[in-house]
């Protein structure tokens, strides 16, 4: 299988070596004939110096390569919601696109799929931090900021850095098996318990907080205060401002209602304790200000899809031989939806 990372001056390193030695593991186990080629892609071939400094060696330029890609992969950098891709390049991927059999990005390199068109009525994730600038530049897309990674038909997206491990272990899955993929995980010592739905970061505001120093404050109010019962007009005293400007102040910058906000500080706070701890549901929903466990419950459904006694079972703390083992008995191929299932055993 030919895969191409493609990749331009600036880019994250992780997300170029992260796919790169998934997919450099998985095919130490693979039959010759049918390994994973993968090739790194850029403007032109030769040194391309990532954001911390490293330098790679690229020794294709896209405009001189005539090979179809089965898989291609669009790395992503601090630079790129910045930048406009030349015409060149955007026909040279559309083409691609149109012949592969799968494509996507790592990251915010979700931003050169939508120069060229490739995110329109789509459903794709990016870097928390880029989520809003993504869904505003194209709207037309489908922009799922909570996501670790997704796919939309052909189209795989996924959360930053990191999670492109994520990604390209499930593509390795749907290639050969969720054994095949745990071997890789394993061998990488990385968890492959982590699914396309998991959660980021905690909501919202990640990038607002030195544009509106009353939403963190009401972030911070909102944790040390979690068990409690909160109002709009409690909110509005604790960060000393009336409710007319409180509530003018969410709808500029968290673009939320303060109920919304609050619930979902709730579901994070009860998220982090469901991973972390043994503590009974009850117990969770009361220390997360939920008016009961099946408060908790619908809460979660709604939000997660997943209940959270479900969202306990997938993502608990847990070692990765553990997981494994729990898994061992199983085998056979399995397809993207299916992978999110393996994480039930964790």
């Amino acid at each position: 299988m030919k895969v191409a990372i493609v990749l331009f001056d600036g880019v994250q390193a992780l997300d170029v070596a992260g796919p790169l030695d998934v997919f450099a593991e998985a095919t130490t186990h693979l039959p010759a004939d049918q390994q994973y080629e993968v090739s790194l892609v850029g403007r032109e071939a030769g040194l391309v110096t990532c954001s911390n400094g490293m330098q790679l060696v690229v020794p294709v330029g896209y405009l001189d390569s005539d090979v179809q890609y089965d898989l291609l992969l669009v790395a992503g950098g601090p630079q790129l919601p910045d930048w406009n891709p030349p015409a060149d390049f955007l026909a040279w991927l559309r083409r691609q696109t149109r012949g592969a059999a799968r494509f996507g990005a790592v990251c915010n390199g979700a931003f050169v799929l939508g120069h060229a068109g490739l995110l329109d009525g789509k459903q794709v994730t990016t870097h928390w931090a880029d989520a809003g600038r993504l869904a505003r530049t194209f709207p037309q897309a489908r922009v799922q900021q909570d996501k670790i990674f997704m796919r939309d038909e052909q189209l795989f997206t996924s959360a930053g850095v990191s999670a492109g491990i994520d990604l390209c272990l499930a593509l390795v899955a749907e290639d050969w098996g969720h054994e095949h993929a745990m071997r890789v995980a394993r061998r990488l010592v990385v968890y492959i318990q982590r699914e396309g739905g998991q959660s980021q970061y905690s909501p919202y505001l990640a990038e607002v907080t030195e544009e509106a120093p009353i939403i963190a404050r009401v972030h911070r109010y909102v944790t040390e205060h979690i068990a409690d019962a909160l109002s709009i007009e409690q909110l509005a005293n604790a960060v000393s401002v009336s409710r007319r400007t409180f509530s003018r102040v969410f709808a500029r910058y968290a673009q939320v209602t303060p109920s919304a906000f609050v619930e979902q500080v709730r579901v994070d706070t009860a998220r982090k304790r469901l991973e972390s701890s043994d503590a009974p549901l009850k117990t969770i929903a009361f220390e997360c200000g939920f008016h009961s466990a099946t408060h908790m419950r619908t809460t979660f459904a709604r939000r997660l899809n997943v209940t959270p006694k479900q969202y306990r079972a997938r993502f608990r703390d847990a070692p990765m031989a553990q997981h494994i083992s729990a898994r061992s008995d199983v085998t056979g191929s399995v397809s993207l939806p299916e992978l999110e299932e393996l994480a039930e055993a964790a």
